[in-house]
């Protein structure tokens, strides 16, 4: 009768484990479908992208691109706001469930998550304010100059392993900024001459500041922009996948890109 009764407990026991594995979530997509929610990060200060309103609510390409993919999925949208240098971390540790900042491609990137479907293409740009009285024709003619660029953008990138590695650029001669806006605030201040960002971006900076002007636009380090996924979650990847593609279809990229970047 004991054995019977140990081995009844047993049973419950294994059942019990077995259940409680059944319940746990078995991917990113599990889990944000059992939560009715998805955590983004972004860093709203790169405008048409993310950036603040006059109100201080999120608004941009990116934000409602990613609005209508969470709406799709049928989750809560939860945003995160950190800097952009901090936010492929942050995916990788599970901090967050994707992110979305005008990302590109990047080998490095790739080795710690995965990245969604190209969703648009971008240009790389290098800006100037009024005062700047010297000459680029080629990419490589900031290494002139004092450059700015935001830490942690493949623009960072191009210029480390382009001008810095090469020994055209003095690494003094190179500011890398927590946000876009710091450096072009140091740009019109005369403590940078040169900022290298993303091609869009730049334009909306030149609208807002006349006394700025764009020297040079070409792909260098961008191109296809993408979402950061989770490192191997197919899942997730495949439903992400699949809503891009049914926005390009419907053409609702393409109004977004009307509505955001038109000038």
């Amino acid at each position: 009768m004991k054995k019977y009764l140990l081995l009844a407990v047993a049973l419950v026991l294994v059942g019990a484990i077995l259940v409680g594995c059944a319940s746990e979530p078995t991917s990113v997509l599990d889990k944000i479908q059992k939560a009715g929610k998805v955590s983004v990060g972004t860093s709203a200060d790169y405008p048409p992208y993310e950036y603040l309103d006059d109100a201080g609510n999120k608004t941009g390409f990116d934000i409602e691109l990613m609005a209508e993919i969470a709406r799709r999925m049928g989750v809560e949208l939860e945003w995160v706001d950190m800097p952009f240098d901090s936010l492929v971390a942050a995916v990788a540790g599970g901090k967050l469930d994707m992110s979305i900042s005008c990302f590109n491609y990047d080998e490095e990137r790739d080795k710690i998550v995965d990245f969604s479907e190209a969703y648009y293409t971008t240009e790389d740009a290098f800006v100037v304010s009024s005062a700047f009285a010297g000459t680029i024709t080629a990419p490589e003619d900031a290494a002139n100059y004092k450059v700015g660029v935001q830490s942690g953008t493949v623009q960072d990138g191009w210029l480390t392993d382009n001008l810095v590695a090469t020994g055209l650029l003095p690494e003094a001669n190179l500011s890398r900024y927590e946000r876009v806006d710091q450096a072009a605030l140091d740009l019109a201040n005369g403590r940078i001459e040169v900022l290298m960002g993303d091609y869009v971006p730049i334009q909306a900076l030149v609208a807002q500041n006349p006394d700025l002007r764009v020297v040079y636009n070409g792909v260098l380090s961008t191109g296809p922009i993408n979402i950061v996924l989770p490192d191997g979650d197919t899942a997730l990847k495949a439903e992400v996948d699949r809503i891009i593609k049914e926005l390009q279809a419907e053409g609702f990229i393409d109004q977004l890109a009307v509505k955001y970047f038109s000038e």
